[in-house]
């Protein structure tokens, strides 16, 4: 299997090198590199450049990213036709692999049949900008499922690992809709269609944690209460928005229980009050654990939703 590793890349010299030398490390060792920049001025570029006259060959590409913010980055390397592999691997620019994470995600994809939609995430080892460790991520264990992923994104997009299939799905997105978070969208939509996701209680990420993370570590208190904070200022209303219309263009693509997820998810955006928690539950969406389930329908009554 030839994983078509991608890589979203600015500014991001202090640290670069150690993720580009954990793809070597890898076991899984059929692998191309493709990096798209965002417009650095640091020794960003330089650095790749460098490893990749060290590996040789034809494994590594450059590209100049939109420079419209890293989702668009990672969805303009989905998109690319130039990109051909059997599956592909969101990477960050700061983070370290563990040497078997696309062994183990090959393993997976490998044994789902080959137009079905499949996605490999994981939990993440958190380490600080030293690269010693803090503690691992949530252990999520309820079903990766569409009802969980229209209101919740259970993996960072630094672990996800998918096939063709899936990547059909991300290149029926439209662009102008303006997507926030490509993890998210890729778990929505591979769900969504009856897709196939792997959630791996093995970390496969060493996800450094450090002053200028975009999104950073998901445990502890106050990493919760940031979430909830968010969750209450709008801007996962304003995610759903962008959710919501996203899928009203795609409705053709999510199966006949998806589909019906979704249109009441939707038809309950539109609810006030008592019946819009009423409506909400009836679709069946849920998040991972009760603590985020209470703040989402806290949030769902008071219209944050």
């Amino acid at each position: 299997m030839h994983i078509a590793i991608l890589l979203s890349t600015y500014n991001g010299a202090t640290y670069l090198q150690e993720q580009l030398d954990s793809y070597v490390k890898q076991s899984h060792a059929d692998w191309s590199l493709w990096t798209s920049d965002d417009g650095s001025i640091d020794a960003t570029l330089d650095i790749v450049q460098a490893f990749s006259k060290g590996l040789g060959g034809n494994r590594v590409h450059q590209i100049q990213g939109p420079k419209k913010g890293f989702a668009a980055n990672f969805l303009g390397l989905v998109c690319n036709p130039n990109i051909k592999a059997d599956a592909y691997a969101y990477s960050d620019q700061d983070d370290i692999w563990m040497t078997d994470k696309l062994e183990r995600a090959a393993h997976f994809l490998s044994s789902v049949p080959i137009n079905t939609p499949a996605l490999y995430c994981s939990r993440t080892l958190y380490v600080d900008k030293h690269d010693r460790p803090l503690e691992l991520s949530q252990r999520y264990t309820r079903p990766a499922v569409f009802a969980n992923a229209m209101v919740q994104n259970i993996a960072s997009g630094n672990t996800m690992v998918f096939n063709e299939a899936a990547r059909s799905l991300l290149l029926q997105v439209d662009p102008n809709i303006g997507i926030d978070l490509h993890d998210w969208v890729t778990y929505m939509l591979v769900s969504g269609a009856g897709g196939q996701v792997l959630f791996d209680l093995v970390p496969s990420v060493r996800y450094r944690q450090h002053s200028k993370n975009l999104i950073g570590m998901n445990v502890g208190v106050m990493a919760k209460m940031r979430r909830i904070q968010m969750l209450f200022q709008g801007r996962f209303r304003t995610w759903n928005n962008k959710h919501v219309a996203m899928l009203e263009k795609m409705q053709e693509l999510l199966t006949p229980e998806s589909l019906s997820i979704f249109k009441k998810f939707a038809k309950a955006r539109q609810l006030k009050g008592i019946k819009r928690l009423v409506a909400f539950r009836k679709s069946g969406v849920y998040r991972q654990s009760l603590s985020n389930n209470i703040a989402f329908f806290i949030a769902a009554i008071i219209g944050k939703v």
